[in-house]
């Protein structure tokens, strides 16, 4: 009896031993936190996660990113409403829809004005010389994007009414095959639609956005995450500010990145990062006041249900 009381005793000490050395192991992959990031791939987050840079810095402080892609930014927003990604990055309106919607979100910084790279794209055999031709055309938009406050604004500054032209909600993929089939009088679209279109399709930029819209990006966090891990949202941005100075001065290498990650020839990234700043800027007064017009407009053509203060969200 005696042995056999050593015996048990010796074999609940070797599974003591065990199970603490099983849970001790498993301590970094148990308490690894993740933070998932929303990108697009036509957006400087793609420049970031091509990098690695921020992957392997946020493994040091215990941490994992999980990359998610979206197609567009109204879907990336709904998944930051919804809970699905913490961090994100898109452009101009699709906060403003998300504000709209009541969606728990802060903005963490805007990005640099692109506004070379937007505009109005016509054939190049065209007879629209002017955006004041454009009355009575057909005129291609993504609805509720940068591009459709872009023509909206330009449609004012020619005296121009929005109902003075017959819009067509396409996205920039469907605007293109439009605009090279003629189905269509002309297109408002971004960099590197812009700049694909110019050199392969025939088009010839009417405008671009100078003085109408800046067309920024916006870098967001649901609040939660950004009150519980402001340390972590800092890295992020600190991160894809250097990212930034590195796409800014290493334009060839840049070029042989996005071309097979965009699907597009190489002469129409050049052509698009070289009239754009890739960088962050603190939110300020103007840009508060950028974007305020953005939600006003949006609001007065109905496309946003109430009034909403941009300040609330940028603060």
């Amino acid at each position: 009896m005696r042995k056999i009381l050593i015996a048990a005793l010796v074999s609940l000490f070797v599974m003591v031993i065990v199970i603490g050395c099983s849970k001790e192991g498993s301590t970094d992959e148990d308490t690894d936190q993740v933070v998932r990031i929303g990108y697009q791939k036509n957006g400087p987050l793609v420049i970031l996660k091509s990098l690695g840079n921020l992957d392997e810095r946020l493994k040091e402080e215990g941490w994992e990113v999980e990359w998610k892609e979206f197609q567009a930014g109204p879907a990336l927003v709904e998944a930051l409403n919804a809970g699905g990604i913490d961090v994100g990055r898109t452009g101009n309106s699709p906060p403003i829809f998300a504000q709209a919607a009541d969606a728990p979100f802060t903005t963490l910084a805007a990005g640099k004005s692109k506004f070379y790279g937007s505009g109005i794209l016509v054939p190049e055999d065209s007879d629209i010389t002017s955006v004041s031709d454009l009355k009575d055309k057909k005129v291609s938009f993504a609805k509720g994007s940068s591009s459709h406050f872009l023509i909206v604004k330009a449609l004012e500054e020619a005296g121009l009414k929005y109902e003075d032209i017959h819009p067509e909600f396409l996205t920039p993929g469907d605007a293109r095959v439009a605009f090279e089939q003629g189905n269509i009088d002309a297109m408002v679209v971004w960099d590197p639609y812009t700049a694909s279109t110019e050199i392969n399709s025939g088009g010839k930029l009417l405008i671009n956005g100078e003085g109408i819209s800046t067309d920024r990006d916006f870098f967001l966090a649901t609040n939660d995450f950004a009150d519980q891990h402001a340390d972590i949202t800092e890295i992020i941005m600190e991160e894809v500010e250097d990212s930034s100075e590195w796409a800014n001065n290493n334009h060839e290498e840049l070029i042989e990145m996005l071309s097979p990650i965009l699907k597009i020839d190489e002469a129409s990234i050049k052509k698009s990062i070289e009239r754009r700043e890739y960088g962050v800027d603190e939110i300020n007064d103007k840009i508060i006041k950028e974007q305020q017009e953005i939600a006003d407009t949006f609001y007065q053509l109905n496309i946003i249900p109430k009034e909403i203060h941009v300040k609330d969200v940028m603060e």
